[in-house]
Order: structure tokens, then C-alpha cells, then sequence
């Protein structure tokens, strides 16, 4: 392995995220958190990471994910139920946006109308058309949007597109495999004990947001992702979502012709509508095929997660645990491999808030990796082969 590449990708990266934290101690970015639960707390710590940062507020329906991310920013906060009191605040500069993802297009596009820079969590819409909504927000405020797609801010992932795609040492790409097993997350799993009655301090309307009302249900609350009304069919917007974004980096392709899905509820249904187990098919330009494969009744975490670009030169296999190059039969033995590196997707949105360059994965980038699991969305629902509609180019 060329000791060069990866210490330019590693020490690249790095010093990008030291020199904002540096130019931060006098430039301050104040934040707002609009969603307090685990993913937001989980932002709010690569940001604190980060440094430069000042947490000024929370906005959550329920109380004890807005004492919780108090705790994370280690400072007292203002605390809201509604996200626009945050909004509405002159001083906080951006906001982290980490709610359900039916309520990512309205809070986004009030946030850009509001002034403030914004991370959104991925995927970034629930429905096709919101995309447009979010794209003209940000460009006619003039804000700053980071997508919660974090492998194109991983040093690893950037390495390894110029080793082996930039280079063309992969040769010609025509399938990649995106695999995700194993992911409990995405069960329909018991909530916790006590909570059959609606706690005190949680505002069960406001997390539903525009949709129609429904009784409290704890399942819904601490499983949101097995529902369609919250979420895009779960593991697509949950998981190739990210896997996808990769393909579109690397292969410089945005949009497929068409695409077809099936899917089963492997597990007990009860009251969950979102499938379980499902493949997809996505035929992109130039002859390139992105399959899809997911499950939750197989538990085993090692070796579940990947995205597999098979080239006319050789094989990559990328993912959070690193990447790995084979070389094409009789083009040499040697296996290229890499181990992981830090997350630093928060760091990159907060230099671009600085530098005001558009993030790593910006809001037209968002846009297209969740069509892609919209479309696939479409034919699961429909049983059919869809063919990309005009209209949802930006």
C-alpha cells in the first residue's frame, strides 16, 4: 500500500477539522438541536468534538430528550417543545435537524427561511417532491446544507475513490452490490416497561406532526422506523440510503432510469407496515446495476455490512470498517486493505458554515440519494418496474 495516499487522505482530513476548531476559538458557531434523541445526541458529541461550537438551545416533544441533550452540550439550554421557538431565536447561527424523517422537508425549509445553516439528518425527505422544496429554500436564503450521509466526510471512503476509481485501477464499473444485514435497530421491538400510558412530559401531536392524529402508542414512539407514515420503508431511507451516496459519489451518476423491489415481513406484522426483508434493483446510465439486499431476521453483525463495486480491473469492497482491492484474475495477487477512520461529516458542515462552500453532501446530493429509495419505495409499494419521472430532477 502507498503509505502517501492514505497519510495525504488521513492528515487531509484531519487538519481540516483542527484548523476549524482553531479559527472556531474566535468564531463561534451558536447551535440549535431540534430533535434530542439518540441520533441527535450523537451529532451534538461530533460537533462538541469538532469545537468552535456554542449550544444555545433544544427543541423536542418530550422532556427527558431535552434534559438528555442538555447533558451532551454540558452547558444549560433553552428548552422547547416546538422547534420554530428555536428558530426564532437571533442567537443561534445554525441548527442540527435529527426528528422523524416526516417532519425533515418542513422543518429544513423553515429553517433556511429563518437564516440559519442546518444539518439534516438522512434520508433527507419522505416524499419525492420535497426535495424541490428544500433545494429552492436553501438557494434563495443563500444557507448551508449538510445531508446526514457521513461516509463522503469519512477519510477512508475519499482515500479509496482516488486509489482505485479516480485512477481508473478498478476498471469499468457495471454492478455494485450494497449490502446491510443484521440491523436491529430495525425490528419491531417491545418498548421499554411503563410506558403502555403516554409519560407526563412527552407531546405525542407534536411528534406527528402534520400527519393525522393518532392515539398514543409506545410502539410508535420507540420504533418509528417500522411505519410508513414516519419513515422511507426503514431500511431504505435508514440504510441504502447511505450505500447509495457512495455509488453516486464514486460513479458521478444522480438519478436511475428505473428501478423494481420486493420485499416480505419476515417477522410477526402486527401493526408495523414497513417490510422487514427487502432487495431492490436499480439500473443507472451506462449500463450500471446497484442491487440492494436487507434483513433483521438474521442478527449476525460480522460481515453484514458492504458495498461492493465489481470493475473489469478488480473488486472493491468499502464500508465504515474500511475497504478492501482485489486485483482482477491474472492482473496480480496482491489485496489491498485499509482500516477505518474517524467520522468527521459535523466537522466538514461546520467549516462549510464558516467558509460558506457547499458541505460535503449538499442539498442537490440529498436530494438524489433519497430519490433513489423513493423510487425503489415506489415499486415495492406498487409490485411494478417504475421509470424515473421527469419531474423529480432538480
Amino acid at each position: 500500500m502507498p503509505d502517501n495516499v492514505t497519510r495525504r487522505g488521513f492528515v487531509g482530513a484531519l487538519t481540516a477539522a483542527s484548523a476549524a476548531r482553531v479559527k472556531g476559538a474566535n468564531d463561534r458557531i451558536r447551535l440549535g438541536i431540534i430533535g434530542g434523541g439518540g441520533r441527535g445526541r450523537y451529532l451534538m458529541d461530533r460537533a462538541n468534538k469538532a469545537g468552535g461550537i456554542e449550544w444555545v438551545a433544544v427543541a423536542d416533544a418530550y422532556d427527558v430528550q431535552r434534559d438528555r441533550a442538555e447533558k451532551v452540550a454540558g452547558t444549560t439550554l433553552a428548552k422547547f417543545v416546538d422547534y420554530r421557538q428555536v428558530l426564532d431565536r437571533k442567537d443561534i447561527d445554525a441548527v442540527i435537524i435529527a426528528t422523524w424523517d416526516h417532519m425533515h422537508c418542513p422543518i429544513a425549509v423553515a429553517a433556511c427561511q429563518a437564516g440559519k445553516d442546518l444539518y439534516v439528518e438522512k434520508p433527507m425527505t419522505l416524499h419525492p417532491m420535497e426535495g424541490h422544496r428544500i433545494v429552492r429554500a436553501v438557494r434563495e436564503h443563500k444557507r448551508i446544507l449538510q445531508t446526514g450521509t457521513q461516509q463522503r466526510s469519512h477519510p477512508h471512503f475519499g482515500e479509496a475513490k482516488e486509489r482505485f476509481v479516480d485512477t481508473g485501477k478498478l476498471g469499468r464499473v457495471t454492478m455494485v452490490r450494497t449490502i446491510w444485514n443484521g440491523n436491529g435497530a430495525y425490528r419491531n421491538m417491545a418498548p421499554p416497561p411503563g410506558m403502555e400510558q403516554k409519560p407526563a412530559g412527552m407531546e405525542w401531536d407534536v411528534c406527528q406532526g402534520l400527519l393525522k392524529k393518532v392515539p398514543w402508542n409506545p410502539k410508535r414512539y420507540f420504533n418509528h422506523y417500522v411505519y410508513w407514515d414516519y419513515s422511507t420503508n426503514a431500511q431504505m431511507g435508514g440504510l441504502f440510503v447511505h450505500m447509495i451516496d457512495v455509488v453516486h459519489w464514486y460513479m458521478k451518476v444522480k438519478q436511475p432510469l428505473a428501478a423494481v423491489c420486493m420485499g416480505t415481513i419476515a417477522l410477526p406484522k402486527e401493526d408495523r407496515d414497513t417490510a422487514d426483508n427487502i432487495n431492490a434493483v436499480l439500473h443507472y446510465p451506462n449500463d450500471l446495476l446497484v442491487t440492494f439486499e436487507a434483513n433483521v431476521t438474521d442478527l449476525i453483525r460480522k460481515e453484514s455490512e458492504d458495498i461492493v463495486f465489481m470493475g473489469t480491473e478488480g473488486r472493491l469492497n468499502i464500508f465504515r470498517w474500511g475497504y478492501r482491492f482485489m486485483p482482477a484474475s491474472g492482473k496480480g495477487k496482491e489485496e489491498i486493505t485499509s482500516g477505518p477512520t474517524p467520522d468527521l461529516h459535523v466537522a466538514n458542515w461546520l467549516d462549510s458554515v464558516r467558509s460558506r462552500k457547499p458541505a460535503a453532501c449538499d442539498e442537490e446530493a440529498g436530494h438524489y440519494s433519497a430519490m433513489a429509495c423513493h423510487i425503489a419505495d415506489i415499486a415495492y409499494l406498487e409490485n411494478r418496474r417504475v421509470e424515473w419521472k421527469k419531474e423529480w430532477s432538480l
